[in-house]
């Protein structure tokens, strides 16, 4: 525990206040002439959300990691979860393993794969096949498992998920992570090497040859199909030591997310994953349900990001506003302090995250409010929240909450 923490630890009170972080993935945008100079927030029509910012709200921009730095979904939800994502690594293989249900033990190395589309040479032609349906993720994995359960000595299993994601876990002795990517990150380049981080550690390096070894068994059994014909492997770790949100915060966490890596987040640091719900609708009227089981709510929120990667401006501001008409459903029992924010931002005009600040809006009776008409990035830009990084919002919100005594004489 950082001095800083043990700061907090030791000023936090229990006061039974109701927390609720709601994550629209992706959220941040840029505005660029192509968009009529707006961002998708800036456009989106929000009345709900316009109305609770005329309440009372303070709002500001979020740093996800360091300025500079473009997240990815882990690091950007570990720091909103408080976790310094520079301190805390973790791999996006263990985070989709834990989200899919998958139990891992001591030694097992896991990695995130996305199947994808190569052509004749080898070279990626679309990192993610198409989007393929869930169903057909389904067959595929179903192939590999067939065929492959060993290599070596050393187990597999090959676990689909959702669309054109899946999971593929390593168990055996002597294995570790964390390796590099087999992703190259954009099209027209072959599928890369995975490397050992540390070119001295032997169970690294035993891993990389694993991996190695998994493609030259699994390439041949795809190579018929299409569009998914190939795959790639990112987040390729085992599952470090992390102290749960509830002793950190003396809070009890419940996670409402659809998608199984950021089930796999919360699980990660305690939280306990309520399954069932598919939409946002679903999702807020769960949490009314759930409210005296609780003291913290994370609510995750998956298509903002999606239509923010495809480049599809329009289907970005459709998400908000899918957003924005269910959104009276969680304020029919508001909680005593709500943050509606992004995880980092994910650019139309980049079509991929983005190392831009994410908007972040803060509700409570100590709020006060920065007397603003809207939450967009232009009114987070003035709001008196300003510019921090994102692993202090928790801390903004316990404070709202009254959670803190007094620090000092």
């Amino acid at each position: 525990m950082s001095n800083l923490d043990s700061v907090y630890s030791k000023l936090t009170i229990k006061t039974g206040a109701k927390l609720a972080l709601v994550v629209l993935d992706g959220l941040g945008d840029i505005a660029t002439a192509a968009q009529g100079n707006l961002t998708p927030l800036e456009a989106a029509y929000t009345p709900n959300l316009d109305a609770l910012v005329r309440s009372g709200c303070a709002q500001g921009r979020m740093i996800p990691v360091a300025p500079g730095i473009t997240p990815g979904s882990g690091p950007g939800h570990l720091a909103l979860f408080g976790y310094d994502p520079l301190e805390f690594e973790v791999g996006r293989g263990v985070i989709e393993a834990l989200g899919l249900g998958f139990e891992l033990k001591a030694g097992d190395v896991a990695a995130r794969a996305n199947f994808c589309t190569l052509n004749a040479e080898g070279i990626v032609t679309d990192r993610r096949a198409g989007r393929i349906a869930t169903e057909v993720c389904e067959r595929l994995c179903g192939l590999l498992s067939a065929q492959i359960k060993k290599i070596g000595t050393t187990q597999v299993q090959v676990i689909p998920g959702k669309e054109h994601r899946f999971v593929v876990i390593f168990r055996g002795a002597g294995l570790e992570g964390p390796l590099t990517d087999t992703d190259p990150n954009r099209e027209g380049l072959p599928i890369a090497e995975s490397k050992p981080l540390d070119a001295k550690n032997a169970k690294q390096k035993k891993m990389a040859k694993l991996i190695a070894d998994f493609y030259a068994v699994a390439l041949p059994i795809l190579a018929q199909e299409s569009p998914a014909n190939g795959f790639l492997m990112r987040g390729i770790a085992h599952q470090p030591e992390i102290p749960t949100f509830e002793e950190r915060y003396q809070l009890k966490p419940a996670a409402l997310a659809v998608y199984p890596m950021y089930k796999g987040l919360a699980q990660l640091v305690g939280m306990n994953k309520i399954e069932g719900p598919q939409t946002i609708a679903e999702q807020f009227e769960r949490y009314i349900r759930e409210y005296e089981n609780y003291d913290f709510f994370f609510i995750h929120f998956k298509y903002t990001d999606k239509a923010g990667e495809d480049g599809n401006f329009k289907a970005k501001v459709k998400a908000i506003e899918e957003f924005d008409a269910a959104l009276p459903i969680l304020l029919a029992r508001q909680p005593d302090v709500l943050a509606i924010t992004g995880d980092h931002s994910t650019p139309c005009a980049m079509k991929g995250h983005s190392w831009h600040p994410q908007p972040v809006l803060l509700h409570s009776n100590a709020s006060g409010t920065d007397k603003l008409e809207r939450f967009t990035e232009t009114g987070a830009n003035l709001g008196s929240l300003g510019i921090f990084e994102a692993k202090y919002l928790i801390r903004l919100m316990q404070a709202h909450g009254r959670m803190f005594d007094k620090f000092g004489a």
